[in-house]
């Protein structure tokens, strides 16, 4: 079965770096490449072992581990190499566009290398992970399970409290008069941290006694609550040793952040772009929709486990987003080349694929 070799204009990555890199002994500024170190010679210029190597590793990394027969790898290199001698010829690489887009494929790469040496000399440490386990994990505290009512009206609310007063059932209160979507459920809220309620609410929550309810109504922003303690219990935090690795990711942005910052305070910034003039308050439209502390609680919940998964992905993010800016605008700058040529070395490592 014939393997069709990934397109020069799809590899425009580290190895067109490399291979760029490789110019004319003439150039104080070029790596000078044994004649033992090279896998072939293009008009005099060598082809380090090191370019096939590293376009082996690209290749197969995108394609999910699939090799290519060596000597079509290295007529890729071929290919690159002639393109760049014949742009050097042309006198390519001194027109204001490709000079431009070096300076930016400069400082893409010098970014990197600050995130990248910021992170290998500042790392995280054991007693880092320790402290933020201790602080936000070990010490996350209590749950409590409650029910609530949710009316419009402190008027309302003090007549709920009346009637529980008199022995009326909770749930069955809940059903009839509650306006959240707890409601139907008997205004069950199951169990939750206090941090995941509004102040007002998690702080009525806490004062109360199991199975007592709030003689007085609660106001927050969704409304007028009376509240029903059911319990409370201490939370049981996840073992150090089995979080800690999700805890890295996160002390890590956290203290590339502050590295940023610093560096942000310490410079002298003037801001020159104009800034927008301010838009007409928007009007909220009317709703009848009325969000509850349930609802506040899961989408503290879901903040919580998008935060987590940001914090895992960001800083990964952050390091490699340079590397493949890099990559993104070499990519771009190759695409731009003639239509003609492009098809035309498509078309050559289609056929020396078959």
């Amino acid at each position: 079965m014939n393997k069709k070799i990934i397109p020069f204009f799809l590899l425009a990555g580290t190895t067109l770096l490399t291979a760029c890199n490789e110019k004319p002994k003439s150039e104080s500024s070029s790596p000078v490449i044994a004649k033992e170190d090279a896998v072939a010679v293009v008009n005099g210029q060598y082809i380090s072992k090191k370019s096939l190597s590293d376009l082996e590793n690209e290749i197969a990394q995108r394609s999910q581990g699939q090799s290519f027969p060596k000597e079509k790898l290295l007529e890729e290199l071929i290919q690159r190499e002639l393109l760049v001698q014949e742009a050097k010829q042309k006198k390519l690489d001194q027109s204001a566009d490709f000079t431009k887009q070096l300076a930016t494929i400069k400082k893409t790469l010098l970014t990197q290398a600050a995130v990248q040496d910021f992170i290998k000399s500042s790392p995280v440490t054991d007693a880092d992970l320790q402290a933020e386990y201790d602080k936000n994990v070990a010490a996350s505290g209590s749950e409590y399970k409650a029910r609530h009512i949710l009316v419009k009206t402190a008027e309302e609310a003090k007549q709920v409290i009346s009637e529980l007063a008199a022995g009326a059932d909770f749930a069955e209160l809940a059903k009839t008069k509650s306006t959240g979507p707890s409601g139907p459920q008997g205004g069950d809220l199951g169990w939750f941290a206090a941090g995941q309620m509004v102040a007002p609410f998690s702080e009525a929550v806490i004062a109360l006694e199991d199975n007592k309810f709030t003689q007085e109504p609660v106001q927050t922003q969704f409304g007028y609550h009376v509240i029903l303690r059911e319990g409370a219990r201490s939370q049981t935090p996840p073992p150090f040793e089995s979080i800690k690795e999700q805890i890295r990711p996160m002390i890590q942005r956290q203290k590339l952040q502050e590295f940023l910052t610093g560096l942000r305070t310490k410079a002298k910034v003037e801001v020159l772009l104009a800034k927008p003039e301010a838009a007409a308050p928007a009007i909220p439209a009317p709703t009848n929709a009325v969000e509850t502390p349930a609802q506040a609680a899961e989408e503290s919940k879901a903040a919580v486990v998008e935060a987590t998964e940001d914090a895992v992905k960001k800083i990964s993010e952050t390091v490699e987003t340079a590397a493949e800016d890099a990559k993104n605008t070499v990519t771009e700058t190759v695409e731009k080349a003639d239509q003609a040529v492009a098809e035309k070395i498509t078309n050559t490592i289609d056929a020396l694929s078959k």
